[in-house]
C-alpha cells in the first residue's frame, strides 16, 4: 500500500506541474482510459503497475510536449 500512496503522491505532483505550466495539455488529463477502473467499482483495487504506466504517460506527455514547443 506504501508504494501506491508514493505513485499517487508523484501523479499529483505531475498533474499540477501540468495544470500550472502547460495548461494547454489539461485536456489529455481528462478521462484518460488507464485512471478509469475497470470491472465493478464496488470492490477497485489500486494496481501498482497500472499506476506506475499511468505516471510514466503523464511523464512522456511533458516531456513530448517540450521537444515540439
Amino acid at each position: 500500500m506504501e508504494l501506491s500512496q508514493e505513485i499517487l503522491a508523484e501523479i499529483t505532483q505531475v498533474t499540477r506541474a501540468i495544470e500550472d505550466n502547460y495548461p494547454e495539455l489539461q485536456k489529455y488529463l481528462d478521462e484518460n482510459p488507464m485512471t478509469l477502473p475497470k470491472g465493478d467499482n464496488s470492490d477497485v483495487e489500486m494496481d501498482n503497475e497500472a499506476l506506475k504506466e499511468y505516471l510514466n504517460s503523464l511523464k512522456e506527455l511533458v516531456i513530448k510536449y517540450e521537444k515540439e514547443h
